[in-house]
């Protein structure tokens, strides 16, 4: 590829990565600039990819290690941001109510949300999760079963039901 992959990478990708970004943290303007930070990555230090597969899973890749440093950075752990209360409202293609979902995928531990939000909303198998995030095949299926149980649990106080079925 050229000087212009992380441009490309960016057109082609951009929104995903938004998304998984924020479904990773929570927060849309650190979304945001994780999302930046991705592709900044990209254009200091050009890839090589096999295809356009190979590319989405590396700038989701980093973009889940990004936003594990958001989360273990002191201004996460050590403060709370006054200005989150209407901010995390996602502006890239997310339903109302997929937006609530979403919110409490957000709320689960980032080991159940990273994969649930890989094999839901970006269609990737648990071998190809695996892969991604360097974990075994059976560990994924695990956390992806945990995942939905605390998700289901989650969505049942929020007065979701059975025949909702979201998760």
């Amino acid at each position: 590829m050229d000087d212009n992959t992380a441009l490309y990478a960016f057109r082609k990708y951009g929104d995903t990565v938004l998304r998984a970004a924020y479904a990773c943290c929570g927060n849309y303007s650190e979304a945001e600039d994780i999302t930046q930070d991705v592709f900044l990555a990209l254009h200091s230090k050009p890839q090589n990819f096999e295809s356009d597969e190979h590319m989405k899973a590396w700038l989701l890749r980093v973009a889940l290690n990004k936003c594990k440093n958001y989360k273990k950075s002191f201004r996460v752990s050590r403060t709370d941001n006054i200005d989150d209360v209407n901010e995390n409202e996602l502006k890239c293609s997310f339903t109302p109510k997929d937006s609530e979902i979403r919110e409490n995928i957000a709320r689960l531990p980032k080991k159940y949300s990273s994969v649930i939000f890989l094999y839901y909303y970006e269609g990737y198998n648990v071998r190809e999760i695996a892969e991604m995030l360097g974990k075994k095949e059976n560990t994924v299926n695990s956390l992806l079963q945990r995942g939905r149980k605390k998700l289901k649990i989650e969505l049942e106080r929020e007065g979701y039901n059975e025949t909702d079925r979201v998760y």
